[in-house]
């Protein structure tokens, strides 16, 4: 995995003090070293800068981007971020036609398709990445990003320049452009925070391109073209030939996924997805006469503080146990204690550049850092409860049906804590079902879908474009800050567009929830293991983790002068928190309840503070 960025303006300035845009380029870099600590480089025309850092997984000796290639009078650049997982069919394919190679990398590969077939060969593509590629015969930029969304890339086109970067931080770098916020960045994170809509930066003026999509930049004019979405079509395949192609899909996609030429590892939960992605990965390394790395991660006293609730019944551990006697895996159960989960909340907004997911992205961030003391590579079970309806909104009655999204029914925890006349101007009810209804409007029906059936389509979509895409920035920021690439199989999109079809009556087959991968999980995993009930994962039910946060609330807000203060009313605060933390009335997804808002608070204050705001 890498990090890339550059800018481009048409009217040819960077041919003017070449030196003094390379130092800003070196700047982007600087920012987004974390993303690629291995190598760097960078490349000026007159017209167009790019910019990147490498973390060396592929062709480790001769993977040097920006990588330029010349095929007779036509050259192009490339910088790239990602993995070509079918790297190796396209290779072969475009030697068979005439192409020469200098390099094994895959983006090389990538570029040398693109000059032969164009824009159509990033449909061919089996992967996640984002990229920039510069013609400079015909002075054209193209920025483009996979169809899931797995790999980011944020842009801002609202001054001179056209300025793009992996990471936010990296656009701050240029001398143009400064952070600012507006009321709709409010709305944002006070009424839908963690998550943020598709195409949304949260700042002022800053865009993120969106999944599936291509930004095509000439003569100062931009194009944004869609290249792939989702489409809904009759299911034709029986119950039984869903099973076996689903099957089939997973090995494959995981399969492909362990291309690296450094050891691979997984994260492994005890839970039916990361079970099934260890299980596979650890018999094929079997295979090869080598051990899988694996890793589980706690929070130090959950055995003694854990509370059982609907959205967490048990605990992993001795499912962890029992998988790793299993397939016979190197493992290492990794916990996180109440000092280092405060510590990281401050550097996960450093790392995703805006308040997250508080200390479930924390967490994941600290054990991240960890992995890394031992792979620079892992795969986890990643996505699967999107595609395949795991989560409780797909089966509870009043989360079904609810006219707003699912996982955040309840809006009133963000409301209350706000100032009056704050939460009058920020609009947070109207503004969230604005929001709502218009992803739900762009739900792709199958023709003649009515009823239940149209309504479980729409969470589908909800969950794709929101709810898994909240998962995947947790995934990318909190890993790719530590120097490892984490991989998500069951995001490969021939999974997800195979799936989006299957009828409900397969996905839940015999009433069971992820019916349908579980029976496709079979030729893989002990039965128990299989039809285990889900449990999310997991977070700290330590007291005192709450007790200090709410002392650290009660302190920022008492500096009058602090931007949170603009927006909180201390003395919400303050009463909401004499009354127990209920952990099975989150007010985000599963897992973010009363300890989690008051971290989300700290992360707004140090997010306000860390860009002056």
């Amino acid at each position: 995995m890498c990090g890339i960025a550059g800018f481009y303006n048409s009217d040819g300035r960077y041919s003017v003090n070449e030196k003094y845009w390379e130092n800003i380029l070196d700047k982007m870099n600087e920012v987004q070293k974390h993303r690629g600590p291995d190598d760097e480089g960078n490349l000026i025309t007159p017209k167009c800068g790019l910019a990147h850092v490498r973390l060396s997984i592929i062709d480790i000796d001769n993977g040097h981007q920006p990588m330029v290639r010349t095929e007779g009078e036509r050259k192009c650049a490339i910088v790239y971020n990602g993995e070509i997982y079918n790297m190796k069919e396209l290779r072969e394919h475009l030697s068979y036609v005439g192409t020469h190679f200098m390099t094994h990398s895959d983006t090389e590969v990538i570029l040398a398709g693109y000059m032969r077939y164009g824009e159509k060969f990033i449909k061919r593509l089996n992967g996640i990445f984002a990229m920039a590629i510069w013609e400079y015969d015909n002075e054209r930029l193209l920025l483009i990003r996979d169809r899931i969304g797995v790999k980011p890339l944020f842009y801002s086109d609202s001054g001179s320049d056209i300025v793009f970067s992996s990471e936010i931080k990296g656009i701050f770098e240029h001398p143009d452009i400064t952070p600012e916020i507006n009321l709709l960045s409010m709305q944002i994170l006070w009424g839908l925070g963690p998550a943020k809509p598709q195409g949304s930066g949260v700042f002022k003026n800053i865009k993120e391109l969106r999944p599936g999509h291509m930004l095509v930049i000439q003569n100062g004019e931009v194009k944004d073209k869609v290249y792939w979405k989702l489409i809904s079509q009759p299911h034709e395949d029986s119950e039984e030939q869903t099973i076996a192609k689903t099957e089939w899909l997973i090995e494959d996609s995981v399969n492909k996924q362990m291309l690296s030429d450094i050891p691979i590892s997984t994260f492994l939960s005890g839970g039916v997805d990361s079970s099934l992605v260890t299980a596979i990965c650890g018999e094929r390394l079997k295979r090869q006469g080598k051990t899988l790395n694996t890793f589980s991660f706690d929070f130090e006293g959950n055995d003694k503080y854990f509370k059982s609730n609907s959205f967490q019944p048990s605990q992993d551990r001795p499912w962890v146990d029992k998988m790793v006697e299993y397939t016979g895996t190197n493992h290492r159960y990794l916990e996180c204690d109440s000092d280092n989960l405060e510590s990281y909340l401050y550097k996960a907004v450093d790392a995703r550049d805006l308040p997250c997911m508080a200390d479930v992205e924390s967490s994941m961030m600290y054990f991240c850092n960890k992995v890394t003391e031992y792979n620079k590579v892992t795969l986890t079970g990643e996505c699967a409860d999107e595609i395949f309806g795991g989560y409780p909104w797909f089966h509870r009655k009043e989360m079904f049906d609810a006219g707003t999204f699912p996982w955040a029914m309840d809006l009133s925890p963000r409301i209350d804590m706000l100032k009056p006349e704050v939460a009058e101007e920020l609009d947070i009810e109207n503004f969230v079902k604005g929001v709502y209804e218009d992803t739900v409007s762009q739900t792709p029906y199958l023709r003649g879908e009515e009823g239940i059936e149209r309504r479980r389509r729409e969470i589908s979509y909800l969950n794709l474009k929101w709810f898994m895409t909240t998962l995947l920035d947790r995934m990318d920021r909190t890993s790719m800050h530590c120097g490892l690439e984490a991989r998500v199989p069951f995001a490969d999109h021939r999974i997800v567009e195979y799936v989006w079809n299957v009828p409900w009556d397969i996905k839940y087959r015999k009433c069971v929830v992820k019916g349908l991968l579980r029976a496709a999980g079979e030729k893989f995993l002990p039965y128990d293991v299989l039809y285990r009930k889900k449990s999310p994962y997991p977070k700290t039910y330590n007291p005192d983790y709450e007790k200090s946060l709410l002392e650290q609330v009660m302190t920022v807000t008492s500096d009058a002068n602090a931007t949170i203060n603009v927006f909180v009313d201390r003395k919400k605060i303050e009463e909401w928190n004499k009354t127990p933390s209920d952990y099975g009335k989150p007010w985000y997804g599963q897992l973010m309840a009363g300890p989690q808002m008051l971290a989300y608070i700290l992360q707004m204050d140090y997010w306000f503070k860390k860009y002056n705001i």
